[in-house]
């Protein structure tokens, strides 16, 4: 039986739909990365002659109203559209860590006071949130980016205390105490870094949310402005060639933002999971 589960287990390890995400993903950063190189047209060049023209040798999924190749702009979107969810991610990361990990570690008063002000924010509608800061500060991806930000620390903060509750009660976190180490070297060297794998596969899920909630506001009219190719305008641009039987300024970055989404998901769940299990 032992032996059974040796030989099964490396092929349940490596789960066929965590291959093909993990594929998709790495060629969407590649294609972005070449852009430059790959991409056949400039993403903001206009070619009225091209107007709406179908799939094609000389637009591989055709074009928009002002006759921009859409998958020139889908590869240079594609930049913007993973930066900026990597970007709000490591803002909120850096918050919401420090205070999931204050809150663990000190726990009573400054327990309560971390705890209630998370609760304030989840109270908080987070899109009403970020329209608030986007009203006061203006429109534009870098806004978008710091407010969705401080939307999602309480999330990750919540996340990172139910992580730090359970490894601050194991015997090395004492240890250390025992031989005089402060409570701040030990959060950053010890107990910060032992919980970096369950916080990095839950950052892997966000991922997809945050990318989403950026196409979001871009739809919206709040996020990134024209002349950008960012994935949530050109759907916002597009929407107007759906009356003349256009679907292709829709759906390609639509199906783009679905792909990458879903991919992460897939890709998030399973670290998770793999993760887990070596915890326990």
């Amino acid at each position: 039986m032992t032996t059974m589960v040796a030989t099964l287990s490396p092929k349940a390890a490596r789960p066929l739909g965590y291959w093909l995400a993990s594929a998709f993903l790495l060629l969407v950063v590649a294609a972005a990365a070449l852009a430059p190189l790959v991409a056949p047209y400039e993403p903001d060049a206009v070619d009225f002659a091209a107007t709406l023209a179908p799939v094609s040798p000389g637009h591989l999924l055709g074009a928009d109203q002002s006759g921009r190749d859409l998958f020139s702009r889908a590869l240079y979107g594609a930049r913007t559209s993973l930066i900026g969810p990597l970007a709000l991610l490591a803002i909120a990361s850096a918050l919401g860590v420090a205070l999931g990990t204050l809150a663990a570690w000190h726990r009573g008063w400054v327990d309560a006071v971390v705890s209630r002000l998370t609760d304030v924010m989840y109270a908080f509608p987070g899109l009403l949130f970020v329209v608030l800061i986007v009203a006061v500060f203006g429109n534009g991806m870098t806004t978008a980016v710091l407010a969705l930000g401080l939307a999602y620390t309480p999330t990750i903060a919540k996340y990172t205390r139910s992580v730090a509750l359970g490894e601050c009660g194991k015997p090395y976190i004492d240890a250390y105490r025992v031989q005089g180490m402060g409570g701040f070297t030990i959060c950053v060297r010890h107990l910060v870094p032992n919980m970096a794998r369950s916080i990095v596969g839950y950052l892997v899920v966000l991922f997809g949310e945050g990318l989403m909630s950026l196409a979001t506001l871009s739809f919206l009219g709040f996020g990134a402005q024209p002349p950008s190719s960012d994935w949530g305008l050109m759907v916002k641009e597009g929407q107007p060639a759906i009356v003349q039987g256009a679907f292709l300024p829709v759906l390609v970055p639509g199906a783009a933002i679905a792909l990458v989404v879903v991919s992460f998901n897939v890709i998030g769940v399973r670290l998770a999971d793999r993760m887990g299990v070596r915890g326990t």
